[in-house]
C-alpha cells in the first residue's frame, strides 16, 4: 500500500514538473518565451517562414553577453535572403539539442540582459544593435560575442529609429560622404526616393543644404508621397515617366547650371535609371546599392568616354566588415545627431500569441500583404 502511495506521487511529482517545463516553454509566458522566424527552405516568405518557440538560453561564455531584442524590421534584403537570391549566407540558431534552423533579419534594437565575466564596456541595461551582417535578428534572445555589438547612445533616438539604424540610415550616409566631397548648393539624384534609403538621404542631404531631384513610381496618391518627401527636404520630386518629356532635361541644365550633378545614387536599375543619367554633369559618380526593377543596369559608353561617368557598388554590410567597433560606434552617434524621421511603420507583436502555429499565420498574413505592395515598415516583436 505504501509503495502504491508512493508510486502515485512520484507519477504526480513527474507530472507537476512536465506541466511547470510546459509553462517555462508556453508562448502564453511572453515574457520569458524565447521565439524566432525561422526556415529550413528556401522560397516564398509566406511558405517557408515559421514562429518556432526555442530552449532558453545559457549564461553567456566570458567574451559575450545575453541580448533580447525590442523590434526587428523586415526589410528587402531579408525577403530576398529568404527567398534565396540574396548573396550572403543566413545565421543558424539552435532551436534544441537536436534541431537548428535558419533565422531571418539583419537589425534590430535589443537590451544587454546579461554579461560575460571578461567583457568590457557593456553592461545590463544598455541599448545595442548587432554589427554583423546576417546575424538573424528575427528572435527574441541570442548569445552574441561582445565585439559583434554597438552600443548605442542612451538618450536621443527612439527604439523605432533604434531598430532601423543599422542599415538604412548609414547607407545613406556613407553614399553622400565616400564618393564626392558634397558642398552646401551641391545636388544629388536618386530613385527609388520614397525608400527607407531614399528618404533618409533626403533629410542628411537637406541638413547639409544640399539639393535633391527624387525619382518615385506613379501612383494613385501621387500627391501624397511629393508633399510627404517635399517635408522631408526633397527639392524636386518626379516620376520615372517623366524622363520622357525633353523638357525635363532642359529645366534641370538650367537649375544646375553653377553645380552640375556629380552623384548619382540607384537601388532601382533598368532602362529609367539608365535615362536618368541623362542629367549628370561631368566627372559624376554613379552609386548602385539595390535592383529592386530586377532588371540590368545599362550604361552608355559615351558616358564613359565623354562624361568620365565613374560606377559603382556600395553594400553597407562591407563597411561593417571593414570599420572597427569604435568606428560603428561614431557612425551610431553621428546618425542619432541627425535626428531622422522615424519610418512609417506598423508594429507586429507575436509575443501575445497562444500559440507557435497561430503566430505563424499572423507572420505569414503580413508577407501576403507586404507583397501586395503594403508601404510601411514592418517592425516584428517576438
Amino acid at each position: 500500500m505504501l509503495r502504491q502511495s508512493t508510486m502515485r506521487l512520484t507519477g504526480l511529482s513527474v507530472q507537476l514538473k512536465l506541466l511547470v517545463r510546459a509553462k517555462a516553454f508556453s508562448t502564453s509566458s511572453t515574457r520569458y518565451a524565447n521565439r524566432a522566424v525561422v526556415y529550413t527552405e528556401t522560397g516564398n516568405p509566406a511558405d517557408v517562414l515559421r514562429v518556432q518557440s526555442y530552449d532558453p538560453l545559457p549564461s553567456p561564455p566570458s567574451d559575450s553577453v545575453n541580448i533580447r531584442f525590442y523590434f526587428s524590421p523586415i526589410n528587402p534584403s531579408d525577403i530576398n535572403l529568404v527567398q534565396g537570391v540574396y548573396p550572403a549566407k543566413p545565421a543558424q540558431l539552435q532551436l534544441s539539442a537536436e534541431q537548428q534552423a535558419f533565422v531571418g533579419g539583419n537589425e534590430g534594437v535589443a537590451e544587454v540582459v546579461d554579461v560575460g565575466n571578461a567583457v568590457q564596456g557593456l553592461r545590463k541595461g544598455d541599448r545595442v544593435v548587432v554589427g554583423k551582417p546576417q546575424f538573424g535578428t528575427w528572435s527574441s534572445s541570442r548569445v552574441v560575442p561582445a565585439q559583434d555589438l554597438i552600443k548605442l547612445p542612451s538618450s536621443g533616438l527612439s527604439d523605432v529609429n533604434a531598430a532601423t539604424i543599422i542599415v538604412n540610415p548609414p547607407t545613406a550616409y556613407n553614399m553622400l560622404h565616400s564618393f564626392v566631397e558634397l558642398q552646401e548648393g551641391d545636388w544629388v539624384l536618386q530613385n527609388g526616393a520614397n525608400s527607407a534609403v531614399g528618404q533618409a538621404v533626403i533629410q542628411i542631404a537637406a541638413r547639409k543644404g544640399i539639393k535633391t531631384i527624387n525619382f518615385v513610381r506613379n501612383r494613385p496618391d501621387l500627391d501624397n508621397l511629393i508633399s510627404a518627401l517635399a517635408e522631408l527636404g526633397a527639392t524636386h520630386v518626379f516620376t520615372y515617366d517623366a524622363l520622357g518629356d525633353k523638357s525635363l532635361v532642359k529645366h534641370v541644365k538650367q537649375w544646375t547650371s553653377d553645380r552640375p550633378i556629380r552623384l548619382m545614387l540607384n537601388c532601382v536599375g533598368g532602362r529609367d535609371t539608365t535615362a536618368m543619367t541623362r542629367l549628370l554633369g561631368e566627372n559624376a559618380h554613379l552609386v548602385s546599392y539595390g535592383a529592386m526593377s530586377k532588371q540590368p543596369l545599362s550604361l552608355p559608353t559615351s558616358q564613359f568616354i565623354f562624361k568620365n561617368l565613374t560606377a559603382h557598388g556600395y553594400w553597407q554590410n562591407r563597411w561593417y566588415n571593414e570599420h572597427t567597433r569604435q568606428e560603428r560606434e561614431e557612425l551610431m552617434r553621428t546618425i542619432t545627431d541627425l535626428q531622422l524621421k522615424e519610418p512609417e511603420h506598423e508594429v507586429l507583436d507575436l509575443s501575445n500569441e497562444s500559440s507557435d502555429e497561430a503566430a505563424t499565420q499572423r507572420l505569414r498574413d503580413i508577407f501576403v500583404k507586404m507583397e501586395q505592395g503594403f508601404g510601411k515598415k514592418v517592425l516584428l516583436r517576438l
